[in-house]
């Protein structure tokens, strides 16, 4: 058993672990930290960024509901700044005090059936695409209690199907590019009460149906909406929830919803201009390489460590449908010219910095698919052999690469892709259109919290190992200062 103490973190055996308590007193007895088998991979949580005790977890309770209550009206309002307030941080302002919360009330859309049946379509056929489409499978990580998940790797056969499917549909009249700009805020106020629903309908089946033994309660029952109770929750055998929202509901609408915004602005304006090209370029780019190495994501945080609750099933449902593509929303209505040798060069270094992002993955899954004995940089790789240990006793081995992209700092990944968001945000101009970059500026605090839970796990998982890995590779983002 591992426990903190005021001189740092020991393993102890459960029989030294009694006899320190019985010879304490119970002020000074020692508080258990459960491992990364024992926590069934979550960890225990005691506080947030770094600040611990009761403080600590009063902030993180009060953060998770702030979220909870403040995402859903920031998600919506953000879409109505930018589509009816010019984009403008002082409109909204303006219009929040001429109108008072009583007209901020009244502009939350209400779902119309158009809306709704706009959202049932996409989720079926993807959920469709996600089941019928051939693929090889995959099997996921070994979890904390033992099991490996098997999924069917047919993302980019989804990705390319999906685009044809809209693009015909635009074709054929079927779809209207510009009648779902037009229906975005009530396809957002469903999604929200869809999501919502889904995460009540989780906590249940978790509670009384989970899908495998990697379940289980935080003992908070905010905690157990918010970060979920399931680590794979399926419906039958072959569904899985995580990568049908996360993968083919929202990142499969990212790409979706971007096409319709550019094509939106040629049936306005007659013409696409060159900033939405550069910036819809980027983000399919992105998403087609989110599709290409969806056995690698399959791999990430979010799915070998964070549950299917609010944090993510919410998340991907709606916050990446409204602040993900809002540089496009907010372009369908604001053509901007930015010149050819400007265009290219935001496009080419976008490019660069996606590839960069994609190489940096496919080196690490590469160097653990052919155990370790592929070159890094026409190099042997330099490794770490880190045994730990699951929930229900086995002893298993990762290897840790501390060469390449992964021996500049143990989160570089991050970078190039905090680089390819500011390149497709920054055709918008002028401070008062500061809100356009929120994204950038979400995904920056988004990912340097995920290094720091990303470490805080493996630490409790391989222990020595990682301490070894961190002396190797001491920057945790940011090469040479962090």
């Amino acid at each position: 058993m591992t426990v903190t103490t005021r001189h740092g973190t020991e393993v102890l055996s459960d029989a030294e672990l009694r006899q320190r308590r019985t010879s304490q007193s119970p002020a000074k007895a020692v508080k258990e930290v459960r491992d990364w088998a024992a926590s069934a991979g979550t960890g225990d949580r005691h506080g947030v960024w770094g600040l611990s005790g009761v403080a600590g977890e009063i902030a993180a309770l009060a953060g998770t509901v702030i979220l909870m209550l403040g995402c859903p009206a920031f998600a919506l309002y953000m879409w109505y700044t930018l589509t009816h307030l010019d984009g403008s941080v002082t409109g909204l302002l303006g219009f929040i005090t001429k109108a008072g919360w009583r007209g901020v009330w009244d502009a939350w859309p209400t779902p119309s059936w158009a809306a709704w049946a706009h959202v049932i379509v996409f989720g079926v056929v993807e959920a469709a695409l996600q089941l019928l489409l051939p693929g090889k499978m995959h099997k996921g990580p070994v979890t904390p209690k033992g099991n490996a998940p098997v999924y069917k790797a047919n993302g980019v056969q989804a990705f390319f199907t999906t685009i044809a499917l809209f693009l015909l549909g635009c074709w054929f009249g079927i779809i209207d590019p510009a009648r779902i700009y037009d229906l975005m805020g009530e396809i957002l106020s469903a999604l929200n009460r869809f999501s919502l629903g889904l995460c009540a309908f989780l906590y249940v089946k978790g509670k009384f149906a989970p899908s495998s033994s990697d379940s289980g309660t935080t003992g908070s029952f905010v905690y157990d909406i918010f970060w979920g109770m399931e680590l794979y929750p399926r419906i039958g055998k072959d569904l899985d929830i995580k990568t049908w929202t996360n993968c083919r509901m929202g990142m499969m609408g990212w790409a979706v919803l971007i096409l319709a915004y550019a094509l939106r602005q040629y049936q306005v304006y007659g013409s696409i201009s060159d900033s939405m090209l550069v910036s819809v370029a980027l983000m399919e780019l992105y998403v087609f390489k989110f599709f290409l190495w969806e056995t690698g994501y399959w791999g990430t945080m979010d799915i070998m460590h964070d549950r299917a609750g609010y944090y993510l099933c919410w998340g991907c449902l709606n916050w990446i449908t409204a602040i993900y593509t809002s540089p496009a929303l907010y372009l369908a209505g604001h053509p901007i010219t930015l010149g050819g040798p400007l265009a290219t060069a935001f496009l080419l270094a976008g490019m660069a910095a996606i590839y960069i992002n994609y190489d940096a993955d496919r080196q690490r899954q590469v160097f653990r698919a052919t155990n370790g004995q592929q070159k890094v940089w026409g190099r042997e790789p330099s490794k770490i052999e880190a045994t730990y240990t699951t929930g229900d006793g086995q002893e298993k081995t990762s290897l840790l690469l501390s060469s390449g992209w992964w021996g500049l700092s143990r989160h570089f990944h991050y970078l190039p892709e905090i680089s390819a968001a500011i390149l497709w945000t920054i055709p918008v101009h002028g401070l008062d259109r500061c809100l356009v970059y929120f994204y950038p500026f979400f995904l920056t605090l988004l990912l340097l919290d995920r290094a720091y839970r990303d470490d805080v796990r493996c630490g409790s998982k391989y222990g020595k190992f990682w301490k070894e890995y961190c002396r190797q590779v001491p920057y945790k983002v940011f090469p040479f200062v962090w």
